[in-house]
């Protein structure tokens, strides 16, 4: 992290920059984590509140990605940006504590997104194959394709179980960095596994954009990135079993 907040009389002086910021073109808020001590570690990182308008905050282009178009993805820019001292979020120095916090809940909830999405495309899929004939009966009558589609809804329900068990722990305040790290590792990858499975049961229709598997096929693969990558997820997980 190398953006930069220098106290300066009642205000910070931000600089630096970010990117791969959702919603980054639409907020009226930013909130910014930036050294406040340099020299600190983890504990000089502090959470600020960047207002629309204040000079020195510039957004830069919308980011051109390959999926979630709907979405705007930006670069960031703070060119001495006076912030307020009372836009601290938090404690001085308590930033990095307060995203760790908030991560397994964060990871929770883009497990949940990601199997909720590979629900939709396959229950989609599945009425497909119902429907689209070949040589005389529905695609889904042959046995590789209904072995495909005995295969994902099997994997569907058992991460739904886990999945269901991991919000009813977030409900009860007792969520694990682990087990958070499982769901949004085995959900988004998953997800991606289903999807593809997907379009190749749509053939060259699953190709086409103004198919909705196509689209999910370019929208569901970073859910595997942010957030913390699946790379990340299994680090974590390796650490917690004392490796």
């Amino acid at each position: 992290m190398r953006t930069t907040a220098v106290r300066d009389g009642d205000d910070y002086v931000l600089n630096g920059s970010k990117t791969f910021i959702s919603n980054g073109q639409l907020c009226d808020l930013v909130i910014v984590a930036a050294r406040t001590d340099p020299e600190a570690g983890y504990r000089g990182i502090s959470l600020l509140v960047v207002e629309r308008g204040m000079p020195g905050f510039e957004r830069g282009r919308n980011l051109d990605k390959v999926g979630m178009h709907a979405q705007d993805t930006s670069e960031l820019f703070f060119h001495d940006v006076r912030v307020p001292v009372g836009n601290l979020l938090g404690e001085e120095g308590g930033g990095f504590v307060a995203l760790m916090q908030n991560l397994p809940r964060e990871r929770l909830a883009i497990g949940a997104t990601a199997l909720a999405g590979a629900e939709t495309v396959f229950a989609t899929t599945l009425a497909y194959c119902k429907e689209r004939q070949a040589f005389g009966r529905a695609i889904g009558k042959f046995q590789h394709n209904r072995f495909v589609l005995a295969e994902i809804a099997t994997e569907l329900a058992v991460a739904r179980a886990f999945t269901d068990k991991a919000v009813l722990e977030h409900n009860a305040g007792s969520l694990s960095v682990p087990d958070a790290a499982m769901v949004k590792w085995w959900d988004t990858e998953l997800c991606n596994r289903v999807v593809d499975r997907c379009v190749q049961l749509f053939g060259g229709y699953g190709y086409m954009r103004e198919y909705p598997v196509a689209r999910a096929f370019t929208d569901s693969r970073v859910q595997t990135i942010f957030g913390g990558t699946t790379e990340i997820m299994k680090e974590i997980i390796g650490r917690d079993l004392g490796l």
